[in-house]
């Protein structure tokens, strides 16, 4: 018999009378998925992936108890009995593959996101404490307001006991409305609810308390807490053990997470991009379980299960959040039961498809798994009809996932890479300054052409004469692109380059360099980092109104911090128009006005990319069925070629 690999990890655990047979946890996290703010098919869809994935418990995204509870306009709530059939639906579906659910309950206080109208919404806090990340002046509670909001968290308790839910999750973290009852520097009363901390605990008791008559005995109430704020004006994490240690005869467990949505700094923590260690939060945990008897949940992090092993084994949680592995690959649980590790899809923390789905206002994904959040369409790769013989150029993450799902259909697949390795673009995006796990998904999209025995073909250029003798039923293009560089005035006093020669090592850096960077993404901050680094004074011009303004918020404002750190300057609403005699001549994209820069011996041009889309035209009149995918169909980012390669290679 094979010795199982992670013991700690698939040892069950008891809370309340409730097994939940192992220590793998899906947390509470927004999916943009409901629609009218009740539990629908496309997310209980989402959940039955990961319920037969093999993860022991599930806790569903934050549940509204008061209506001045919706901090955006597409979250669930549970202020009516409407909300139980959907829940019902959704717990007998976790149920029916052996995992347990429980449900967040919800008040954001103060941080409200967004209002249903585009109008500024009314929030409430314990005090007139101003919201710095949203610019949100909340209105004070009074007596009546916090009575109906403890109300509120009862009869949500209730409705999700009555849905068959095994238990719900009084939200205290992120500086939500708990947490600001508890941070004496928000709460400034001088009611009941104020000053001495068995004050600023009265909510808390109250709102557990009402929850807890409300339900049955078997009903499991746990919290979730940031352990510290991680901001000078959020709680400490002296503070958020006392309030642990008072509030532990009214709890079953407590789930600890770190960071505050009060500031913009706070706020890169509940989300943390690949920039932070893995499992960076289990001596905060660890500090919080020493202190008490009960079950102590930790996340941040532990994207794969050799992490959540030592976090077991260590004693720093009984059970590790792995929300984001499990959005990768829904089946992870399971692969690492089986012991096959070396099969599981590892997050790589890109936080582009995920939260970055939801603060655009679009339902959860995954770039590495876009099956994620399209479960009714993509859930199941079925049969072709007819096998077919597949030819796919490029192996960049467009090529690598259309042949792996074309192989999955059944069809005979060759994946031809001009170069000796796979990979693409993607190559060249793990050299970057603290990116270095994006290129994870080379190792997983290659571990799973492995899997579908898909023919590779390295070194081969492909042409139209290749393609007439293969003479396949159906080719994909997924050639990629290369970096585009306009024609602009220059003489020989500055030296131009762009990102790649950068990457690569191809060109010695300058002494005064100017990065031009037109599509404000990861590539001209880690350009300017690199170049920080290797010793050269650098200045990045924007072509928009901050830098990397394209990506996911929290991956941008710990990159706003790195440049910040290293005295990166940085000009924004920057157009390049030209270089001569040492200085680089810019626009102003709105006042049209000159800017230069002088002194200057390079300039990094970081200006996106062109298609190279040239063997489309070649393969003209030939009669065979060709589809394009990636970037030589439009230069865009790893989520959507992998969504291209997807979408093609289901089709075929």
């Amino acid at each position: 018999m094979t010795e199982e690999l992670f013991p700690g990890l698939f040892s069950p655990l008891e809370i309340r009378g409730k097994r939940i047979k192992n220590r793998i946890l899906s947390t509470g996290h927004d999916t943009t998925m409901p629609t009218d703010a009740t539990v629908n098919d496309a997310l209980i869809a989402y959940h039955r992936a990961r319920a037969k994935g093999g993860v022991g418990l599930i806790i569903t995204q934050v549940a509204g108890v008061h209506e001045t509870a919706r901090y955006t306009s597409h979250m669930l709530m549970a202020t009516d009995d409407g909300c139980i059939d959907g829940y019902r639906r959704l717990a007998e579906v976790c149920h029916a593959e052996g995992c347990a659910i429980f449900s967040q309950l919800f008040h954001p206080g103060r941080e409200i996101m967004e209002s249903g109208d585009g109008l500024l919404a009314v929030a409430y806090a314990p005090s007139v404490s101003p919201n710095e990340r949203f610019g949100v002046m909340p209105r004070e509670l009074d007596q009546e307001l916090i009575a109906e909001i403890v109300a509120g968290y009862a009869s949500a308790a209730k409705r999700m006991y009555l849905a068959g839910l095994d238990g719900v999750e009084f939200v205290a973290s992120h500086g939500y409305l708990p947490a600001q009852f508890l941070n004496p520097r928000v709460n400034r009363r001088t009611d009941a609810y104020g000053g001495s901390l068995d004050n600023r605990l009265r909510f808390f008791r109250e709102a557990l308390e009402a929850m807890r008559a409300e339900t049955g005995d078997d009903f499991v109430i746990g919290m979730r807490i940031s352990a510290d704020e991680r901001d000078e004006t959020g709680l400490a994490a002296d503070e958020v053990l006392e309030c642990c240690t008072g509030l532990e005869p009214l709890l079953d467990y407590v789930n600890v997470t770190a960071g505050t949505s009060a500031t913009v700094g706070g706020a890169v923590h509940i989300v943390p991009p690949m920039a932070y260690q893995n499992a960076y939060l289990a001596s905060d945990a660890k500090r919080i379980k020493d202190a008490l008897t009960i079950p102590v949940f930790v996340a941040g992090r532990i994207n794969q299960p050799h992490e959540a092993e030592a976090v077991i084994a260590s004693g720093s949680a009984d059970m590790c959040g792995m929300t984001r592995a499990l959005i990768c690959d829904p089946e992870m649980p399971n692969k690492a039961r089986d012991n096959r590790p070396d099969d599981i899809r590892a997050c790589i923390a890109c936080n582009q498809a995920c939260i970055g789905h939801f603060h655009r206002g679009y339902p959860i994904s995954c770039i590495q798994h876009p099956e994620t959040g399209r479960e009714l369409r993509f859930g199941s790769i079925e049969p072709a009809g007819r096998a077919r013989r597949v030819m796919v150029v490029g192996g960049g993450p467009a090529g690598m996932k259309a042949a792996i799902t074309a192989a999955k259909r059944g069809h005979e697949v060759t994946l031809y890479e001009a170069e000796s390795q796979l990979g693409g673009q993607a190559k060249l995006a793990q050299l970057l300054p603290r990116r270095a796990e994006f290129g994870g998904i080379i190792t997983n999209l290659s571990r799973e052409l492995e899997q579908q025995q898909v023919r590779i073909v390295r070194g081969v250029r492909v042409d139209r004469a290749l393609v007439e003798r293969e003479s396949p039923d159906a080719v994909v293009l997924a050639t990629g692109a290369t970096p585009y560089v306009p024609e602009f005035p220059v003489d020989e006093s500055v030296q131009v380059v762009d990102a790649w020669q950068i990457l690569r090592k191809e060109v010695k850096p300058g002494r005064r360099v100017v990065i031009a960077d037109w599509r404000s993404d990861w590539i001209g901050p880690g350009i300017a980092e690199m170049l920080v680094k290797d010793g050269s004074v650098v200045e990045l011009a924007v072509n928009g109104t901050h830098p990397a303004a394209t990506l996911p918020l929290y991956v941008r404002d710990n990159i706003a911090a790195e440049l910040h750190r290293l005295q990166v300057r940085v000009t924004p609403y920057a157009r390049l128009y030209g270089a001569d005699s040492g200085t680089v001549y810019m626009q102003h994209t709105v006042s049209g006005e000159p800017i230069t820069f002088d002194d200057i011996d390079m300039l990094v041009v970081c200006l996106g990319h062109r298609p190279a889309d040239s063997l489309e035209r070649e393969l003209a009149g030939l009669g065979i069925e060709v589809h394009m995918a990636g970037d030589c169909l439009a230069p865009r980012t790893a989520e959507e070629a992998v969504y291209d390669g997807l979408r093609i290679g289901a089709g075929l």
